[in-house]
C-alpha cells in the first residue's frame, strides 16, 4: 500500500516539476525585455510577392509593386500564382553596437536568403514544410541607414509577423533562447516522466499495466508535441527538420486514439458508440500514418493530400473525440465517479487552454503562436496520473481485502475440519465411555451404601470426579448432536438475570462486578438450558481473565432485526493472533484450560442460528458481541 502510494506521490512531483520547469522563462522575462529594450525595433517593411515563372536573383524586380506590411497586420498569405516574397526593411545605423544584429522571432518561410547591397550575408533552407522560422544574424557596422532584402520561397505563407530588432547580437540570441527554453524544459519534462513510467510499469500486473502504459503514450506523445512544435527546435536540429515534423504528425495520430481508450479503460461501464468510434478512429489515424509515409517519400507534389487527410478531415475527428470523451467523463461524473470528476478537470483544463489560444487569432493584431495548450496537457496528464494512481490503489485495497476474506475462509474451513473431527470423535466415543460410567457409578453407589462413614466419603468423591467426566462427554455431546431438544421463545432479560444470579458467587470471589443493561422484552428461539450454558461460559472466562477492580458489563439492544448482546471486561485482553483461534479445539489461553467450553459456547449460538465476534486489545480488556435473530412479539 504504502510502495503504490509512493510511487503516485513520486509521479505527481514529476509532473508538478515539468510544470514548474516553465517557469525559468518567467523568471528570466526581465532580463529578456532588457535586451529588446536596448534595441532598436523595426515594426514597418515593404513586401513585393515573387511569381512562380521568376527568375532566381539577388534582387526584387523593378517592376512589381511593393505592399506595404507591418507587425499590427503582417501580409503573409502568398497570392495564388506566387511562390514566395520579398521583403524589404530599412535598417538604422548600427555603430552603436559592438557586434550589431537582427532578430525576427516569427517569420514564414522555408529558404531564406538576406542581401545587403546586392551582397548575400544569410541564407538558411529547409526541405521540409514546417514554414515557421527564426531569422537571427550579425550585421556589419555602419554609421549610415542601410537597406536590407530578404528573399523568401515558401508553400502558403511567407513574411515576417513579429517586428524586426536590431541590437547586440549575444543579446538577441539569448533573449531568443530564453524565450523558447520553457518549452524545451517543459517537454523534456514530461518526456522523463513517460520513460519512467515505462521503465516501471514491469511492477505492475497485466490489467494494470495496459492502462498505465497508454497513460505513457499520452505523456511520451505529448511531450513531443511540445518539443517538435518550438521553433528553437528546428534551428538546433536543422538538419532533422523532416524527421521533426514527422514525430509532430505522428504523435498527434496516437495522442487522440491514447487518449480515447485510456478513457474507456478507467470507465467502468462505456457506450457501445464510444467504443466503435474509438477503433475506427484508430483504424484512421493508421492511415494517416501512411500519408505521413507517402508525403516523405513524394515530397511536395503530394502535400495537398497529406493537408487533406491530416488536417481539414482529421480535425473534426479529433473535435468528435473530445466531445465524446467530456460527455463520457461528465455522465459519470453526474454518477458520484471521483475519477469521472478529475478527468473532467483536467480535459476543461485542456479545454480552457485550447479555447484562450484560439481567441488570440481574434484579440492579437498579429499571428499568434499558441502555447496555453502545453500547460493544458500537463495539467490533463496530472490527472490522468491521479486517476491512474486511484485505479492501482483501489485494486491494491481490493486484493488485501479478497486475501483477508480468503485467510478468513480457510482458518473457518480448518476450523470446520477440526470440529467435524471433534464431532465424529464424540459420535464414536461418548456413548461407549458413557455407558461402563454409568454402571461403575451405580455399583460405587451401592457399595457406598453398605461402608462406613470414612469410605463412603470416599465413595463420594469417585463419584462427584465421575459426574465430572460424564459432563465433559456431555459437551463432546453437543457436537455429535447439534440439534436442540427443546425450541422455545426466549426471554433475554430474564434468562441474562438467571445466570446473573447463578455467576454472582464465582464474581465476588475474584473482586469481579456486574453491571446489567438489559432491556425486557427482547426475545429469540432457542434453549434455555443451552443458553445459559453458552453465556455462563462466556462471563466465566471474563471473569478468570480480570486482574484487581474488574468490571464486567453486559448490555443488550436490537440492531438490524437482530439482538445484540455485548459482554466486555476490563481484563488483560488477547492479541490478534489468540482471537483468530478462539473456539478451536483443545485451545485455550489459560494454563489449565482445555478450550473445550468455548468451543461448545460457538457450537450452541451457532445452533441457535447466531453468531460470536470478539474484539480484544492486549491489556486493556475484551468484548464479545452474539446476535442472535430477533422475533417480534405478538
Amino acid at each position: 500500500m504504502n510502495a503504490i502510494r509512493l510511487k503516485a506521490a513520486a509521479l505527481l512531483v514529476l509532473v508538478l516539476v515539468s510544470f514548474l520547469a516553465a517557469l525559468p522563462g518567467i523568471g528570466h522575462a526581465k532580463s529578456a525585455e532588457a535586451a529588446e529594450s536596448q534595441a532598436s525595433t523595426i515594426s514597418g517593411w515593404e513586401i513585393q510577392w515573387i511569381g512562380e515563372d521568376a527568375p532566381i536573383e539577388q534582387s526584387p524586380s523593378l517592376t512589381e509593386p511593393w505592399h506595404a506590411s507591418n507587425a499590427k497586420d503582417p501580409l503573409i498569405a502568398i497570392p495564388e500564382g506566387s511562390r514566395g516574397a520579398w521583403v524589404h526593411l530599412t535598417i538604422p545605423p548600427t555603430s552603436d553596437w559592438s557586434v550589431p544584429g537582427l532578430l525576427i522571432k516569427q517569420i514564414y518561410g522555408l529558404d531564406l536568403s538576406v542581401y545587403e547591397n546586392s551582397r548575400l550575408i544569410y541564407h538558411s533552407e529547409r526541405d521540409f514544410s514546417f514554414d515557421r522560422n527564426v531569422l537571427l544574424f550579425a550585421l556589419e557596422k555602419s554609421s549610415q541607414p542601410e537597406d536590407l532584402y530578404i528573399r523568401i520561397e515558401s508553400l502558403d505563407r511567407a513574411g515576417p509577423v513579429r517586428a524586426a530588432q536590431i541590437g547586440e547580437f549575444n543579446q538577441l540570441s539569448e533573449s531568443f533562447t530564453r524565450g523558447e527554453l520553457p518549452s524545451i524544459l517543459l517537454g523534456a519534462a514530461i518526456a522523463f516522466l513517460a520513460l519512467l513510467m515505462l521503465l516501471i510499469s514491469g511492477y505492475l500486473d497485466a490489467q494494470q499495466r495496459r492502462a498505465w502504459i497508454t497513460l505513457s503514450l499520452i505523456a511520451l506523445t505529448s511531450s513531443v508535441l511540445i518539443l517538435t512544435y518550438s521553433t528553437l527546435t528546428f534551428v538546433i536540429f536543422k538538419d532533422f527538420g523532416s524527421l521533426l515534423l514527422f514525430l509532430f504528425d505522428s504523435s498527434m495520430l496516437v495522442f487522440f486514439p491514447a487518449l480515447h481508450f485510456y478513457v474507456a479503460s478507467v470507465f467502468d461501464e462505456i457506450k457501445p458508440f464510444y467504443l466503435k468510434f474509438g477503433k475506427w478512429f484508430a483504424g484512421y489515424s493508421a492511415f494517416c500514418f501512411v500519408i505521413l509515409i507517402l508525403n516523405e517519400w513524394m515530397g511536395d507534389s503530394f502535400f495537398f493530400y497529406y493537408k487533406l487527410f491530416t488536417f481539414w478531415l482529421l480535425a473534426p475527428m479529433i473535435l468528435i473525440h473530445l466531445v465524446l470523451v467530456v460527455s463520457q467523463s461528465i455522465a459519470h461524473s453526474f454518477r458520484g465517479n471521483r475519477d469521472s470528476l478529475i478527468v473532467s478537470l483536467g480535459l476543461l483544463s485542456l479545454a480552457v487552454a485550447g479555447i484562450m489560444d484560439l481567441m488570440m487569432i481574434y484579440t492579437s493584431e498579429t499571428v499568434p503562436v499558441f502555447y496555453r495548450w502545453k500547460f493544458g496537457i500537463v495539467l490533463l496528464i496530472l490527472a490522468l496520473v491521479i486517476v491512474l494512481a486511484r485505479k492501482i490503489s483501489s485494486g491494491h485495497h481490493k486484493l488485501i481485502a479478497y486475501s483477508r476474506e480468503l485467510e478468513l475462509h480457510n482458518h473457518q474451513l480448518q476450523r470446520t475440519e477440526k470440529l467435524k473431527f471433534v464431532s465424529e470423535l464424540a459420535a464414536s466415543v461418548a456413548h461407549e465411555v458413557r455407558n461402563p460410567l454409568q454402571v461403575t457409578r451405580g455399583f460405587l453407589q451401592l457399595i457406598s451404601s453398605t461402608s462406613d462413614q470414612k469410605n463412603r466419603d470416599h465413595f463420594s468423591m469417585a463419584i462427584n470426579e465421575l459426574d465430572r467426566a460424564s459432563l465433559i462427554i456431555s459437551d463432546f455431546l453437543t457436537f455429535a448432536k447439534p440439534e436442540l431438544d427443546t425450541i422455545a421463545e426466549l426471554n433475554i432479560h430474564e434468562e441474562l438475570t438467571i445466570v446473573e444470579t447463578i455467576m454472582s458467587p464465582l464474581a465476588a470471589i475474584n473482586g469481579a462486578v456486574f453491571r446489567m443493561k438489559v432491556p425486557e422484552n427482547l426475545l429469540i428461539l432457542g434453549n434455555p438450558s443451552k443458553f445459559k450454558q453458552a453465556f455462563m461460559n462466556l462471563l466465566k472466562n471474563s471473569i478468570e481473565a480480570l486482574n484487581e477492580d474488574g468490571i464486567i458489563e453486559v448490555e443488550a439492544a436490537v440492531e438490524n432485526e437482530k439482538v445484540l448482546i455485548r459482554i466486555s471486561d476490563n481484563g488483560e485482553g488477547m492479541d490478534e493472533e489468540q482471537i483468530v483461534r478462539l473456539g478451536e479445539p483443545y485451545y485455550s489461553t489459560k494454563s489449565k484450560g482445555t478450550g473445550l467450553g468455548l468451543m461448545v459456547t460457538f457450537r450452541i449460538i451457532e445452533v441457535m442460528k447466531g453468531t460470536l465476534e470478539f474484539r480484544s486489545v492486549k491489556g486493556k480488556g475484551t468484548e464479545a458481541f452474539i446476535r442472535f435473530p430477533l422475533v417480534k412479539a405478538d
